[in-house]
């Protein structure tokens, strides 16, 4: 009788663990800081981080272009070893999109990746990078989503292979992944460096596809935008550190001209899942793009 008391202690003591560590963790009303939000700048954030990339509805079975990428209704798939993503809508439709979050739990999703009604976001959604942008710009960043059309209809769920499927689980990954602080120390301290790394690790989540991945999904920072498997197509997504083969030789103003031009020093230009993130890019000031060039060319 003892023993089967002990067994069904230890039990019940591993599922309060395993509660508490996939347990979601999100803010409160209170950490929030006292801004205004602006859709001007929210605009601004829109582009560096890539949103309508993923969110804007395809068209034709093709990546939405011009205005049509302000329609945020989702349905875009991304293809994975850990199953199908579909991006969800989030226009500012009231009840297909996020019209009706509150500010606090648009910030919840963007930074801790976690739903209003409390489940976990898969990092297919890359909120891991979003942790570390200023919550100012997320404020912003929904105030410019609000002023975008609403737009009807839900695309289907994700279809993920077990365990991947088992969605409770990523509360212990965000325990090894999730962090606000700052993934490497530039060689340099100038302020164009630090804005180029908010812009970098945090909204332009570069690290997503330039790093490579664990065995568990994660991004192993010791390989810092040292290159990666394309996990959404074929072959590799290119080192963009001094040491990459592909840019070792490019100027600051190179990287620069090619987020704005799409061309290469060469006169090769951007290709393949690149092309969106330099479309978005070419909507950022010279300076943004001056900054992600010098914080790029001051990594060690």
């Amino acid at each position: 009788m003892k023993k089967t008391s002990l067994f069904a202690g230890v039990i019940a003591a591993l599922g309060v663990a395993a509660i508490w560590l996939t347990s979601p963790s999100p803010i409160d009303e209170g950490d929030l800081p006292s801004h205004q939000p602006d859709p001007v700048a929210g605009e601004r954030i829109f582009w560096a981080a890539g949103c309508a990339s993923c969110h804007a509805t395809p068209v034709d079975g093709r990546r939405a272009k011009g205005e049509a990428k302000l329609r945020l209704g989702g349905g875009m798939e991304l293809d994975t070893p850990f199953g199908l993503f579909r991006a969800p809508n989030i226009s500012p439709h009231p009840e297909d999109g996020i019209g009706e979050w509150s500010m606090l739990e648009f910030v919840n999703a963007m930074q801790k990746g976690i739903s209003p009604d409390g489940r976990h976001y898969y990092p297919s959604f890359p909120y891991t990078s979003y942790a570390r942008m200023e919550t100012r710009d997320v404020m912003d960043l929904r105030a410019f989503i609000d002023t975008m059309p609403p737009v009807l209809g839900r695309p289907q769920d994700h279809e993920l292979k077990f365990p991947y499927s088992i969605r409770r689980g990523i509360g212990l990954w965000k325990r090894r992944y999730l962090a606000e602080e700052s993934i490497i120390e530039p060689a340099s301290s100038n302020d164009l460096v630090a804005l180029g790394q908010n812009l970098v690790e945090g909204a332009g989540h570069c690290g997503e596809c330039h790093t490579p991945r664990d065995r568990f999904g994660g991004l192993d920072t010791n390989q810092w935008l040292n290159g990666a498997q394309n996990l959404d197509g074929e072959g590799r997504i290119p080192d963009i550190t001094p040491a990459g083969k592909n840019v070792s030789g490019w100027s600051a103003e190179d990287i620069a001209y090619y987020l704005e031009s799409g061309f290469t020093p060469d006169f090769d230009t951007v290709g393949g899942s690149m092309v969106a993130v330099q479309e978005n890019m070419a909507k950022l000031s010279s300076e943004d793009r001056a900054a992600i060039a010098a914080y790029l060319k001051s990594l060690p």
